[in-house]
């Protein structure tokens, strides 16, 4: 390989330098569009009025925890379409004294659940498992918040009972999801006109059901939910609908501590929660990256080691059990065995990719799904959150009443969801970075199964290329492809260039061209420089959310 550094022509800037680029440090906080700067604390989330209410809470003095929530339920209100109280989530908490704790809010199998004889469908009541995000944010709160739940969930309900506009590409979204969800009278009331048309850009959509049930989880907690007038509710719907879900399913629902997965990639700790998300897969991915010296490389031929890690690794997630996939994906020498069938540039892979049909059927691998958020406070707490309904619109059902929709969890939608009691696996990957014993990068995705190719982007663009985060996050990515080639982010303004797809075919590598703009993942994430305490967050320019910090200090 060519002894050029990648990247000569693109921005690579150190933390220090990004940071006084952003914005002259004349308050506590500032911002430009997708980046922010703080010396109190940040949130990052993929939509503005999320990052609001988290922000809010660290104004008034809560912690990393009570911005999450809060910003959990408020972007479960204001971007439908991609998530829930009524979906799934993960979150991955690290506490001021330096200790990691996991919360699996992943939607689940009821316990008598029969995959053979289970109705199969692609949206509808036969789709819908178990909700798991009410009870992971609930969970979160309990054990890690410090403000009253009455406060943290102040702007959801404020959203949803007054009002908000909508942003393009939600509206964009329930249109598309129109023709399914009608068929639905609880979601035809909650998100379309009367004669069924969709709310336009710009347009207020006012959600009281959903400000009613809020307001019920915030009076009642998690057992209204789970237990009381809103499982009955729930309840009552499954089953004169054809639901496989009753009240004994939902009342024996548990968030649980997610599993704890670590890594180290050039002398870094990088942490994630194991299945059924998909911390492994990013940790793998960096492990096999790691054997290989992005220094002697141009920018074509570390694409093509990077496309490469990632598919190996996809793989490995896919073929993988639960109880596997951690030792395999933690242990270096085993990294060195895959990096070792990483073919050089111009040959074929020793290993081709193992093709997935039920995931590319359902466009899971390059999905536009999913939601992220990650919060940091002044006092060392940090938060990434993932959250998610599965497909846009999830399982396109709400119950008449309580105005939010259930995720897509069963039937055709996850294939490998085969036994009772089973969580639902995903590609979701919420992501801590650290050196030195400090934090210095909290970050997460959303896209299916982009989230963990664009989460190792990020990661590798910041350590190896010296990048801020929100630098890292303008440059285009690459995945494995379905057939054996790779594929490559071309959307205008931050994908591949004519001139750089060029050098890569020159390589001899397989190119597939994908111009789609937000296929390749989104970041929102927070980087933290310990020595001068400045945190700096990074919405992914491939969306139209915000990262901010707070006014005051608050605690």
């Amino acid at each position: 390989m060519s002894m050029h550094r990648p990247h000569a022509p693109r921005l690579a800037l150190t933390l220090a330098a990004a940071a006084a680029a952003l914005v002259p440090a004349t308050t506590s906080a500032q911002s430009i569009g997708q980046s922010g700067r703080s010396d109190a604390g940040m949130v990052s989330a993929a939509h503005p009025l999320a990052t609001d209410a988290g922000v809010r809470m660290l104004e008034l003095g809560g912690n990393a925890a009570d911005a999450a929530v809060a910003a959990g339920f408020a972007i479960a209100v204001v971007e439908p379409t991609m998530n829930s109280i009524g979906g799934r989530n993960q979150i991955l908490v690290h506490t001021p004294d330096g200790q990691f704790h996991g919360i699996d809010g992943t939607t689940q199998a009821p316990w008598d659940y029969d995959h053979e004889t289970a109705p199969r469908a692609s949206f509808g009541y036969a789709v819908i498992g178990i909700p798991g995000a009410t009870a992971g944010l609930l969970k979160l709160h309990e054990e890690h918040g410090s403000l009253p739940l009455a406060r943290v969930m102040a702007p959801a309900i404020e959203y949803a009972e007054n009002g908000f506009r909508l942003l393009a590409g939600d509206a964009r979204r329930q249109a598309a999801g129109a023709e399914q969800a009608l068929q639905f009278p609880g979601t035809a009331a909650t998100y379309y006109r009367g004669d069924g048309s969709p709310y336009g850009a710009g347009e207020t959509l006012v959600q009281p059901d959903y400000a009613e049930t809020l307001r019920k989880i915030m009076l009642g907690g998690r057992d209204v939910f789970y237990k009381g007038e809103i499982a009955q509710a729930m309840a009552a719907d499954f089953r004169a609908n054809g639901a496989v879900v009753d009240l004994e399913d939902l009342e024996q629902y548990v968030a649980e501590d997610s599993r704890i997965v670590r890594g180290t990639y050039r002398g870094y700790d990088i942490i994630g929660t194991d299945v059924p998300a998909a911390g492994v897969l990013a940790i793998q991915a960096l492990h096999v990256m790691e054997t290989f010296d992005p220094a002697s490389m141009t920018e074509a031929e570390w694409f093509a080691i990077t496309g490469q890690s990632l598919r190996m690794a996809q793989r490995e997630l896919a073929i993988l059990g639960p109880d596997t996939a951690a030792v395999r994906a933690t242990s270096k020498e085993y990294a060195r065995q895959i990096a070792a069938d990483i073919a050089a540039p111009g040959q074929q892979p020793a290993e081709p990719w193992i093709p997935m049909p039920e995931l590319e059927e359902r466009g899971d691998l390059y999905g536009g799904h999913t939601t992220h958020l990650s919060t940091a406070d002044a006092n060392g707490m940090f938060v990434s959150l993932t959250q998610t309904l599965g497909p846009n619109m999830g399982s396109k059902v709400v119950t008449p009443g309580l105005g939010f929709l259930y995720a897509s969890t069963l039937g055709g939608y996850l294939g490998t969801m085969t036994e009772p009691g089973m969580r639902a696996r995903s590609n979701i990957c919420p992501f801590i970075v650290m050196k030195d014993g400090e934090v210095v990068l909290v970050l997460g995705g959303a896209g299916g199964g982009m989230i963990p190719p664009a989460v190792v982007h990020a990661i590798t663009r910041v350590i190896d290329f010296g990048m801020d985060l929100p630098h890292a996050l303008a440059e285009p990515r690459v995945a494995g492809g379905f057939g054996g080639g790779l594929n490559a982010e071309t959307s205008p303004g931050i994908g591949w260039t004519e001139e750089e797809i060029a050098q890569m075919e020159a390589l001899g590598l397989d190119i597939n061209e994908q111009p789609r703009t937000g296929a390749f993942g989104r970041i929102h994430g927070i980087q933290y420089d310990p020595d001068t305490r400045t945190f700096i967050g990074g919405a992914d320019p491939d969306w139209e959310g915000t990262a901010r910090g707070p006014m005051t200090g608050g605690s």
